[in-house]
C-alpha cells in the first residue's frame, strides 16, 4: 500500500492535532533522536507523557513509562540495491514505553516499548524490503537522567509487520536519544 503526500500530510496533521488536543496540558517532554542501519540514516522528533501508574516499587526503583508520538524521517542511500539511489521515508508512530529507572527519576535507566508506525511509502533498500505501511516499532534502551533533568540515551530499534505479509526483512537503527522535559 503506497501513500500519497495528501494522505501523508493529512494523517500528519491528525497526529499533531489529536497531541496538541489530547495531551495540550499532558506533554511532559520533547526529544530528537539520531541514528543509522542498513544504509539508512534517521532523524526523528517525538513528544511524550508520562504515567502516573509505578509497578513494582522495591528498593528506590520502579517500572513505569510513557507514551511516545514521533515523526522520523528516514533516508537510504541503497534504493533497490543500487549504490547512490536514495529513498526518502516519512513515519508517524504512537508507543508505550516501559521504564526501569530509580524513584528521583536520576541516573540509569532501562526501557522496553512496541509502537504502531505508519510510513510514507514502501521500505526497500540495500536488499531488505517492508511490504506494508503498517510497521511494529520495537526497541531497548538505556540511558541517563541527569541531575539537570536532560535525558540521553541509545537504543536499538526494530521495525517490521510483525508477520502481516511478505517480504518482511526487518530494519534495524542504532540511535541516540536526547530528550528533555517542559
Amino acid at each position: 500500500m503506497r501513500m500519497n503526500t495528501y494522505t501523508l500530510k493529512t494523517l500528519i496533521l491528525g497526529l499533531v492535532f489529536c497531541a496538541m488536543h489530547i495531551t495540550s496540558h499532558a506533554v511532559d517532554s520533547a526529544s530528537i533522536e539520531f541514528g543509522t542501519g542498513n544504509h539508512t540514516q534517521v532523524i526523528r522528533g517525538g513528544l511524550q507523557w508520562n504515567w502516573e501508574k509505578k509497578w513494582w516499587q522495591s528498593n528506590g526503583s520502579h517500572i513505569s513509562g510513557y507514551w511516545d508520538a514521533s515523526l522520523m524521517h528516514w533516508r537510504g542511500d541503497r534504493f533497490q540495491n543500487i549504490p547512490d539511489h536514495t529513498q526518502n521515508i516519512t513515519a508517524i508512530g504512537i508507543t508505550p514505553v516501559f521504564r526501569f529507572q530509580k524513584d528521583t527519576l536520576k541516573g540509569m535507566y532501562a526501557e522496553a516499548a512496541v509502537g504502531a508506525h505508519l510510513l510514507s511509502e514502501l521500505y526497500d533498500n540495500n536488499g531488505r524490503k517492508l511490504s506494508t505501511s503498517f510497521q511494529f516499532g520495537d526497541h531497548l534502551a538505556v540511558g541517563y537522567v541527569f541531575q539537570n533533568s536532560l535525558d540521553l540515551g541509545l537504543k536499538i530499534q526494530h521495525f517490521s509487520n510483525g508477520g502481516i505479509k511478505q517480504p518482511n526483512s526487518g530494519v534495524n537503527f542504532a540511535i541516540i536519544r536526547a530528550s528533555y522535559p517542559f
